[in-house]
């Protein structure tokens, strides 16, 4: 999903940047873009979302460069994968899919209120209709967001990620629309095959199964 995004932008003429884990791998899009049209401006920068301070990092990089920003996308996500916590201490799929865009975010809205209009898109999914993250009293049960392991379920994780995705975007856009940025969440499409079901072997069982029946990207 991201490369195709981030592909059509640029062949439709938008300066963009993959914010890649792979440098490898971003710089490997990269010359797949330029491929189909050798005059995309396109580059590659390194961001783990994994990492609170490779997200700092990346921001600082970022704004050294000088460029507005006018559209942000959040794309990045892991599913269905094992229990573990980051270098920060946090439960892997709510800080990959969730809190590292979010960090992300504040530290560029500085950048995409000067580049008004300017737009952020969080890529969420249906899943979210899957779960909650409320107490039985109805308040904020943060021990859902990040649970132990003892308490870890890879999809449960992964529709409480994408419920914060949804509101967190909405969020975004009641307290930046009035500055000239808006947000939205998008649901790209139930089983759009990908791979994001790489990390266990009843997923890609699955997903390989209905590849049939599904949208191609």
């Amino acid at each position: 999903l991201g490369f195709e995004t981030a592909k059509s932008l640029a062949l439709h003429g938008a300066c963009v940047i993959l914010a890649c884990r792979s440098l490898v791998r971003g710089n490997d899009a990269v010359q797949r873009i330029l491929g189909e049209w050798h005059k995309a401006k396109v580059e590659a920068m390194t961001l783990d979302l994994a990492s609170l301070q490779s997200v700092q990092h990346f921001a600082e990089a970022f704004k050294s460069k000088n460029l507005p920003l006018h559209i942000l996308i959040c794309n990045a996500a892991v599913f269905g994968v094992p229990w573990s916590l980051t270098e920060d201490g946090l439960e892997s799929t709510f800080q990959v899919n969730h809190l590292g865009h979010f960090y992300l975010v504040q530290l560029l809205e500085d950048v995409l209120r000067q580049s008004s209009p300017a737009r952020v898109v969080v890529v969420s999914s249906e899943s979210h209709r899957f779960t909650e993250i409320n107490d039985s009293s109805g308040k904020l049960d943060f021990s859902l967001l990040s649970p132990s392991k003892k308490e870890y379920w890879a999809m449960l994780a992964y529709n409480r990620s994408k419920l914060c995705n949804i509101l967190f975007s909405n969020e975004l856009n009641r307290r930046l629309s009035p500055h000239g940025v808006t947000s939205n969440a998008v649901h790209p499409g139930n089983m759009i095959y990908s791979s994001i079901h790489r990390h266990w072997w009843l997923y890609t069982l699955l997903f390989t199964l209905a590849r049939p029946f599904t949208k191609s990207m």
